[in-house]
């Protein structure tokens, strides 16, 4: 049975928010959390964008729980160098219950300094090489590394945890999902789809965890769970290639239109029928996934955890 997590939005929600719903999940029966790791949201109708270290430090004093960046990109915005020192202290602080997911990331946060946004096979060359730096780091010995793309030079990781950071790469197709088999410690995906998993595992992952995540809305009122989807997560429906090259949020929201409520609703558990909650993440399990991370789209919170703590999760327990 896969460990059932939640999935917590640095895009809607801002940092006191974060950590209240972080305890609500822990009382409530997850398992772990997931955090997202953003420079913007993907449109200003989400209207947060909290810096994710800040939020780990004080996540790891509210909670117990395991968390894990989802997912962080090493390579554009923040040097890698500086990303494994955020890693390591953020293990530190959680006494070891803290793993790095990384990505290749989005136009949307990386490019905000500027920097030419590179096409998908150079982000995965930039990808491994930053997992190459960041693990000779976390040994906490001092590092040279004169590279393709970085350099670091007579860097050392003074705070480091009892063990490394596990670093868990994101993959949506067979490229980024070969990688993840071949240098990544887990795999990280947003579907249920069995077959990238066996593309994982014999492509040598292994045992290693593999992670998924979904997006619900839970509320009494069904057509009102299908707006509130459209009005602040309708970019999770566009096609393509578009989530990585769109520089900022109003280019995304030049493109709600192409949305519709029949697509979210035929894409989107949205009501409060405990079946199709139950049936959306089964499927993650029935895919031979480990661990589930599931996030609610909207400002009802509360009902979603007393929703999920008595109805749900005993159900998924029980499967």
């Amino acid at each position: 049975m896969p460990e059932y997590g939640y999935f917590l939005s640095c895009e809607e929600f801002g940092p006191a928010d974060l950590v209240e719903q972080a305890r609500m999940a822990e009382q409530a029966g997850f398992r772990s959390l997931w955090i997202s790791d953003h420079y913007h949201p993907w449109n200003d109708a989400q209207g947060q964008s909290a810096f994710v270290w800040s939020v780990l430090g004080a996540l790891s004093e509210a909670v117990s729980l395991p968390v894990q960046t989802a997912v962080t990109c090493p390579t554009v915005r923040i040097h890698p160098a500086v990303v494994a020192q955020a890693a390591a202290t953020t293990a530190v602080m959680t006494n070891g219950r803290f793993r790095l997911g990384v990505g290749t990331g989005e136009a949307l946060n990386e490019h905000i300094l500027g920097h030419v946004w590179p096409p998908a096979t150079v982000r995965m060359e930039m990808l491994e090489e930053s997992i190459q730096i960041m693990r000779r780091l976390f040994t906490g010995e001092e590092v040279t590394h004169h590279g393709t793309h970085y350099t670091v030079e007579n860097a050392r990781l003074y705070t480091v945890p009892d063990e490394p950071v596990p670093i868990d790469i994101s993959g949506f197709g067979p490229a980024a999902t070969k990688l993840a088999a071949r240098v990544g410690d887990g795999y990280i995906t947003m579907t249920p789809e069995e077959s990238m998993v066996e593309q994982f595992r014999k492509g040598g992952g292994g045992g290693k965890p593999v992670s998924g995540g979904t997006k619900v809305c839970y509320g009494t009122d069904r057509e009102e769970a299908l707006r509130t989807v459209r009005e602040r997560w309708f970019n999770q429906f566009l096609p393509g290639e578009m989530s990585q090259i769109l520089p900022s949020p109003r280019h995304f929201e030049q493109l709600k239109p192409l949305v519709t409520e029949d697509m979210v609703r035929e894409n989107t558990v949205c009501g409060d029928d405990v079946d199709e909650h139950v049936s959306a993440l089964r499927a993650f399990a029935d895919a031979g996934f480990d661990r589930v991370y599931v996030n609610q789209i909207g400002p009802d919170q509360r009902g979603f955890f007393d929703f999920y703590r008595t109805k749900v999760l005993p159900q998924l327990q029980q499967s």
